[in-house]
């Protein structure tokens, strides 16, 4: 028999160093690898292909709970052996309910451990032979990914550009069947970790530093919130931006396309280059419209520059915070702009604004709101879109970015 290829994730260090010492006696189980938390273990399960995960339940980060969850859905042949100190039988549902095959109670011995981890293995070894599959499973690779970036748009702040980009990752995310991230190219007063409520470590800008933005090196920059989307965050400090070049933001995208399926891009508020950049490279342009007479003033300037920049085919008009006492109705602000609005998210402010202020995004917070079933509306518009589109930028000895030079035919600098 092969040998058991094991995952251990625990936030503990101690705990992980004497799980791998209790299971380093048995000949047929190997550790292949150790995480600290969820995120990290749901990463390097999806990279390493582990027989078995054994998975800590209470970690910052990610709990154990929604990283089984996850590993059920993109690791499927790796089997989730859950590890805690809680041994009541809520405990236990959850555990089976999110994809855990089995639950052991913390303290125990080595031999404990190890029948356990054989007897699950055995499990689903008869499964696969029950299916006719493949006892030894390839690594999968995630070459067959081809990440749609949507970048986010407006005219003006306080809109709720950066509310809905976050609110849309985190719904495509929610299945656990797509791999979402989110990055904040609002390089100087970036507030996704602050809707998010992430503390970050590391930024962008830092990325930027680094000297290498291969994907591998990118990996460790990103956060990862409780819903499952991955996040490349903002400098911490408005100078910081100068740090971060559009040819490395060119780089970043081209890199982390094929490693997941939506890629959202929250820009900032103006035509300037790394914001041109992203709107060049997206296959869908959300413009976030605001209903107020300058709002609209401003959305009807941006689209006609939208169309010399040839950018209109994929733009995407969303009227956030929508409502009838406005004095303004739909039929009114399309009339105004003379482009067809595909998604309304009504104004809710009593319910949404303390899920704000808490840094839950209002789809988690309140589901059952109208604004959240916008969201739904607009998750599932991408989901099911077939749209596939392969963006090739020119190299930049050749030509300047493709946005960047047409914006200034449009204005004539």
């Amino acid at each position: 028999m092969k040998r058991i290829r094991v995952l251990i994730v625990d936030d503990i260090g101690d705990t992980r160093e004497s799980i791998r010492r209790l299971l380093e006696f048995e000949a047929d189980i190997e550790v292949i690898g150790e995480a600290g938390s969820g995120s990290e273990g749901l990463r390097l399960a999806e990279n390493l292909h582990p027989d078995i995960v054994l998975m800590d339940i209470n970690m910052p980060d990610m709990d154990g709970i929604r990283a089984t969850e996850l590993l059920a859905l993109r690791v499927p042949d790796t089997a989730v052996i859950i590890m805690s100190v809680q041994g009541e039988q809520a405990y236990l549902r959850r555990a089976m309910m999110a994809g855990a095959r089995e639950y052991i109670v913390k303290p125990f011995t080595g031999d404990e451990l190890a029948s356990t981890v054989v007897k699950v293995f055995e499990i689903e070894n008869r499964k696969r032979e029950a299916l006719g599959e493949k006892t030894e499973i390839p690594l999968v690779t995630e070459k067959g990914r081809m990440g749609q970036i949507i970048s986010f748009f407006s005219t003006k702040g306080g809109v709720g550009k950066t509310t809905l980009a976050t609110n849309l990752a985190v719904e495509l995310a929610r299945s656990g069947k797509y791999r979402v991230l989110l990055i904040d190219l609002n390089l100087q007063f970036g507030d996704v970790c602050v809707f998010l409520n992430l503390s970050p470590k590391r930024s962008i800008a830092d990325l930027a530093q680094s000297g290498s933005l291969q994907y591998s090196e990118i990996q460790s920059y990103l956060l990862t919130h409780s819903s499952g989307i991955q996040v490349l965050v903002a400098p911490t400090r408005p100078e910081y931006a100068d740090l971060v070049s559009v040819e490395q933001v060119e780089q970043i995208l081209q890199e982390v396309k094929p490693h997941f399926d939506f890629i959202i891009c929250d820009t900032v508020s103006r035509f300037e280059e790394i914001s041109l950049l992203s709107l060049d490279l997206a296959e869908k342009i959300f413009l976030i419209v605001g209903m107020d007479v300058p709002a609209l003033k401003n959305t009807k300037l941006s689209l006609e520059t939208m169309d010399g920049l040839h950018y209109l085919d994929k733009v995407t008009a969303i009227l956030n915070r929508s409502a009838n006492d406005l004095g303004l109705e739909l039929k009114d602000v399309e009339k105004s702009l003379d482009f067809k609005i595909s998604f309304e998210i009504p104004s809710d402010g009593k319910a949404l604004l303390p899920a704000l202020n808490q840094g839950v995004p209002f789809v988690k917070q309140h589901p059952q709101s109208k604004a959240s079933d916008g969201i739904r509306k607009m998750a599932l518009s991408l989901i099911n879109s077939s749209i596939q589109t392969e963006v090739v930028l020119s190299s930049s000895q050749e030509c300047e970015y493709k946005g960047l030079n047409r914006l200034r035919k449009v204005f004539g600098f």
